[in-house]
């Protein structure tokens, strides 16, 4: 066997080259400049450098959610890794894989207190599916191979590997690198519950399918199965872009109490439903506020999901795409298709043109109706546009108002719910995919947090527009303190010219104050953004009607508490309003 004398640093960057990594994101410190001097001359992978770690976090994830890539952080440790714990934390809840390589201090002295000597390992273990560190040269590139792997199985997250800065400057012994991983897509469902499954369907009066992330891979499955089943279909809000927004069966995110008219009315009377890649977390369904019929179906690669929230009738576990193609094979052979059910087709198609239509009517004044401009923004954008948009009242909105019609075409932080993820993820997201328009929509507070991360959209040439929903205020709570406390405290932002942003970051910047400049400024943005630059589009947004899910979340969250507490809630509510 080949023995070399090598740097971990070399190892390391020719272990990511294997694994097909084409950019890092981080910030060079004193225990990775070995590692970033490798990097620098790699003819495969581009080190990206950041403003701030939590937006290479960031980057990362966008790179990971909306290409086969695996976004990876070369970051510095102590302060490196806390600025990224927002973006790894997103990324595990989000279950989105992503590699976080750290240098970290020397292990050949004996000496305490060093630069950055923090347990990263206990701060981080929390926040990743696994932590290594490593000790020897001959345990990088398995090491790296290995976190990849762990990273891709299963329900996918980050993994941290922290490499000693001794390790990294100074030559060891090495044998010839490892083949890269494989990922298996295990199907471990058993025949049986396969059957009992496709009998339940194809028994029930009103079947109905919910998809979540983890439908992603399988959007020809999951479309096969609801034009046999003839089932409605509604999707958590990560999955949005899981199930095509223009198939006539598809009704909107959620489906109780918080959803749009579209998917409430077409769920009224399901009795069988065929729930897939989703953990009916709390955003998913509108503050736990859908009714989940007996026969649940629930197909996921993580078998802790199961029953969490809601008891499933029968659990398939595994891969989306292989446990649906078993499935559809078993629908085929013990059932015959639905007829196309126009009926149904039609009164979807009329509650979302109703919903549309409502929003239309609102009068948004001086200000921009969010309807209006969404409709403006898909017409004039292709279907595989990819959405990046951040956390706060737009990301509902978008959700609500904005037809998603590609697999990986919007991604949203959901169950972590990071504010500031939309700037950075959409640069990652851009990276990873140079030859589709990628956009984001980001709350003015949202925009605020990582707005100076367009310094490097800039630098690397990206044409990405950033339509930023200004109100002036944290929208989404500011409207959840307004009926309770008759008071917003805190989530008034106060005057922020963003024309300044655009300035100090190199990129254009247009002002959208009124409905009748929004067709035209889309059009001016998308041809600057074909040219290669950032545009800013300060859209000067009207907040004042209330999304469905905003209503609905409300409500069920009221009718949840003990009596006592609802009317001491009203009582005090009542009271101020009337005092003021």
């Amino acid at each position: 066997a080949l023995i070399m004398k090598r740097t971990g640093a070399w190892i390391a960057v020719r272990a990511l080259e294997a694994l097909g990594i084409r950019y890092t994101f981080g910030i060079p410190g004193v225990h990775n400049t070995e590692l970033y001097d490798e990097l620098n001359s790699s003819g495969l992978i581009t080190p990206v450098l950041v403003t701030h770690e939590g937006g290479a976090a960031f980057m990362a994830d966008g790179v990971s959610r909306t290409s086969e890539q695996t976004g990876t952080l070369v970051i510095v440790p102590a302060a490196g890794v806390t600025h990224a714990a927002s973006g790894i934390g997103e990324a595990f809840l989000d279950g989105v894989p992503m590699l976080v390589i750290c240098g970290g201090i020397r292990t050949d002295l004996d000496k305490r207190y060093q630069l950055h000597e923090l347990d990263q390992h206990a701060f981080l273990r929390p926040l990743t599916k696994a932590a290594f560190l490593v000790s020897s040269h001959a345990e990088i590139a398995p090491t790296l191979f290995k976190a990849w792997e762990i990273a891709h199985s299963g329900e996918p997250g980050p993994v941290f590997i922290e490499i000693p800065v001794n390790l990294q400057m100074f030559p060891g012994e090495v044998g010839e690198l490892p083949g890269p991983p494989v990922i298996a897509r295990p199907q471990r469902t058993a025949a049986g519950d396969i059957r009992r499954a496709a009998e339940m369907l194809l028994g029930a009066r009103h079947p109905g399918m919910f998809v979540g992330w983890g439908a992603r891979a399988a959007v020809a499955q999951t479309r096969a199965i609801a034009e046999f089943l003839q089932a409605p279909v509604a999707t958590t809000l990560q999955g949005l872009s899981a199930f095509s927004a223009a198939h006539p069966l598809h009704t909107g995110f959620s489906f109780g109490a918080s959803a749009v008219p579209a998917a409430r009315n077409a769920f009224a009377d399901c009795d069988c439903l065929l729930a897939v890649g989703t953990r009916f977390a709390e955003i998913a369904t509108g503050s736990f506020g859908v009714r989940v019929p007996e026969n649940l179906i629930h197909v996921d690669i993580n078998p802790m999901v199961f029953n969490a929230n809601y008891p499933a009738a029968v659990v398939l576990e595994g891969d989306s795409a292989a446990v649906l193609d078993a499935l559809l094979v078993e629908l085929q052979r013990i059932g015959a298709a639905r007829a196309a059910d126009s009926g149904l087709h039609v009164r979807i198609q009329r509650d979302k043109d109703a919903y549309n239509a409502e929003w239309l009517r609102h009068d948004s004044g001086a200000r921009v109706n969010p309807a209006l401009f969404f409709n403006a923004l898909r017409a004039a954008v292709p279907d595989d546009v990819i959405a990046v948009v951040d956390d706060g009242n737009h990301t509902y909105l978008t959700a609500e108002l904005f037809p998603v019609r590609q697999a990986r075409g919007l991604i949203v932080p959901t169950d972590f719910n990071c504010m500031g993820y939309a700037v950075p993820a959409a640069i990652g997201a851009k990276l990873a995919n140079p030859d589709r328009e990628v956009f984001a929509i980001v709350g003015d507070g949202a925009f605020t947090m990582t707005c100076m991360e367009i310094v490097s959209a800039t630098r690397l040439d990206l044409g990405l527009i950033f339509f930023v929903f200004h109100d002036g205020e944290l929208s989404q709570i500011a409207q959840a303190q307004e009926i309770p406390f008759n008071r917003k405290p805190c989530t008034a932002l106060g005057a922020i010219d963003f024309s300044g942003v655009a300035i100090a970051t190199g990129a254009e910047y247009l002002r959208v104050a009124a409905n009748a400049e929004v067709s035209e400024a889309i059009a001016r943005a998308r041809e600057i953004a074909a040219g290669g630059r950032p545009v800013i589009v300060d859209l000067i947004v009207d907040y004042s009607k209330r999304t469905a899910f905003t209503l609905g979340a409300v409500k069920t969250n009221f009718r949840r508490f003990p009596l006592a507490q609802r009317l001491r809630l009203v009582t005090r509510a009542v009271k101020r309003r009337i005092t003021g």
